[in-house]
């Protein structure tokens, strides 16, 4: 799909000096600072088109920092979204993604969904020294350290005793990493998460924790 660059964004990135971007903004950025990039066109987009064609417009190590919301479940090739965006983020520079847990029943109503995600999922795609069990790195991608995960339960309007007694259950299998590999190995589907937050930095760096 063609771009368009409402604002003419791109022209000027290499003279920003805290280039932040948000992927998948829709009608609603959450960082005002940021450059909002979406397929579909809304106020707060600020560069409509496909995310990844938009990141290729964009010079090495240029991003100060990447952010998204519910975005990365719809992306098809989750590992060529990661090779970009490790070409464009500086050292050190901060990467976060919020996305559904596995165990949300929400999840399963949206079609344009390609995946939920888990724990491990970004465990996959960068260095995790986080938890205690390990997985593969299939495609080698090790741009990105892992610096935290966070599990998030919640529930939508109007549901607002479930959401009271779901943010309790948050601070208790958020304590430790031990807990939060004990809740999705045995609890999640007695006890359904909504999301997940990852956070991860650019190797190279010296962004703190």
């Amino acid at each position: 799909m063609a771009i368009v660059d409402k604002h003419k964004l791109l022209e000027h990135v290499e003279g920003r000096s805290e280039l932040t971007l948000e992927l998948g903004c829709g009608a609603r950025k959450r960082d005002p600072k940021a450059i909002g990039i979406d397929a579909l066109d809304h106020e707060a987009v600020d560069i409509v088109g496909d995310v990844l064609d938009v990141l290729r417009q964009l010079p090495d190590d240029a991003v100060a920092s990447v952010s998204s919301y519910h975005f990365v479940e719809h992306v098809e090739d989750i590992e060529g979204l990661m090779r970009e965006l490790a070409r464009v983020i500086r050292p050190g520079g901060k990467l976060l993604f919020v996305a559904p847990h596995f165990s949300n029943p929400y999840y399963y109503s949206d079609y344009t969904h390609q995946r939920p995600f888990g724990l491990y999922s970004f465990s996959y795609l960068a260095e995790d020294r986080l938890f205690s069990r390990r997985v593969h790195n299939y495609q080698q991608l090790n741009a990105f350290e892992i610096r935290a995960v966070k599990l998030i339960f919640k529930s939508p309007r109007p549901f607002y005793v479930r959401y009271g007694l779901k943010r309790i259950w948050q601070l208790l299998f958020n304590l430790n990493t031990y807990l939060m590999e004990f809740y999705e190995e045995n609890l999640c589907y007695l006890f359904p998460c909504y999301e997940v937050r990852y956070q991860l930095v650019k190797k190279g760096g010296d962004s703190p924790a």
